[in-house]
């Protein structure tokens, strides 16, 4: 089975950005990788890095990964999807995602309550915008289209999209949002991923949630991002990738309440991952580095020797991971392109004509 590759270019300017990140994308579009992914946080948005990508390539669908519920109302997202859906002859994909409390609350002045059921609601009214089956009257929990009371009136997308349904995947780590992916979502990408834990971590959590859709497991594209370096400098490659998980174990919550710390104890990783946020927590950022062993950095990327990442790359295929979404993590420009190239080979994905 041939697997999809997605490019992840992350936050402008933290991921290449400008005529750097131009040269990768088209790299990754010719070795034949099937989409490219663009973050946001509080700095540079998806939007506008999506629709400067679209003159800039022909084949290579244009991902978020993820639009933040809280950063623009569904109206501003359906038209923004549906726009560059229409600039780019329909290569857009949807990613949503409610971001966390001190973003929601602290950027974007959007309290954090109910982040899941309010994800939930943000999709069915962007959806019910793209398909352009009627003016819009949505009257949820959350949102309330037109505001009841006022002079507001339904309406309608004004401009025929590209396509009346436009993929949207949800980056979701939790149990119930895992379950509400299976659910309702054309697609899952999941980070922080074991492919060796995925289906004693998250197995009874799809299943359950294709059970409410009335789905099945080819219904959703699991799609996990990794970060990903084949040959070169190993060592330098697997310390990147250590560094982030310190901050996610460490930073990334309290020691109540941390999703990865959480996800770590469910891929067998648990007391790492509690020394770690220890560590951390109470200062010492190298004691925390020193902590992480090799062997999570293995169960988690696709750092290696070719010969390693083909081995990784046949245990996704027999798990039926349908794509994956990589971010180079070498440094130097041409050790990225033979990333990239070997990957492609490796994954078996057909070049562009």
């Amino acid at each position: 089975m041939s697997l999809k590759l997605g490019l992840n270019l992350g936050y402008w300017g933290i991921g290449p950005a400008g005529e750097d990140a131009v040269e990768v994308v088209r790299a990754a579009e010719a070795a034949g990788f099937e989409s490219v992914w663009a973050a946001e946080s509080y700095g540079s948005d998806v939007v506008s890095v999506l629709a400067w990508l679209a003159p800039q390539t022909k084949t290579i669908n244009l991902g978020a990964a993820i639009m933040q519920v809280p950063a623009r109302p569904p109206a501003a997202a359906a038209m923004a999807g549906a726009t560059i859906d229409k600039l780019s002859g329909g290569r857009f994909l949807f990613g949503f995602g409610p971001s966390g409390p001190q973003v929601s609350e602290g950027w974007y002045g959007v309290p954090y309550a109910k982040p899941w059921g309010r994800t939930r609601e943000y999709i069915e009214v962007v959806r019910e915008i793209v398909a352009r089956e009627g003016k819009l009257d949505h009257q949820g929990e959350h949102y309330q289209l037109p505001l009841p009371g006022g002079e507001g009136k339904p309406l309608k997308l004004n401009f025929h999209p590209e396509r009346t349904h436009i993929p949207v995947f949800v980056g979701a780590i939790g149990r119930k949002s895992v379950e509400m992916a299976a659910e309702i979502c054309d697609g899952w990408i999941p980070i922080f991923f074991s492919v060796d834990a995925f289906e004693r971590t998250w197995g009874e959590h799809l299943e359950a949630g294709f059970a409410k859709g009335g789905r099945q497991r080819s219904d959703l594209e699991v799609s996990p991002s990794l970060q990903v370096a084949i040959d070169g400098d190993l060592e330098a490659a697997k310390n990147v990738v250590k560094a982030g998980l310190v901050l996610y174990f460490g930073g990334m919550g309290s020691r109540k309440t941390n999703f990865y710390v959480d996800l770590a104890h469910r891929f067998g990783f648990g007391d790492v991952a509690d020394e770690v946020q220890r560590r951390f927590q109470d200062g010492d950022r190298e004691g925390a580095f020193a902590a992480m062993p090799d062997e999570i950095v293995e169960a988690t990327s696709l750092v290696g020797s070719e010969a390693e990442v083909a081995e990784r790359i046949e245990r996704f295929r027999g798990a039926g991971i349908d794509r994956l979404i990589v971010s180079p993590v070498h440094v130097e420009r041409d050790q990225q392109l033979h990333t990239l190239q070997r990957l492609a080979s490796l994954a078996g994905v057909e070049t562009p004509a």
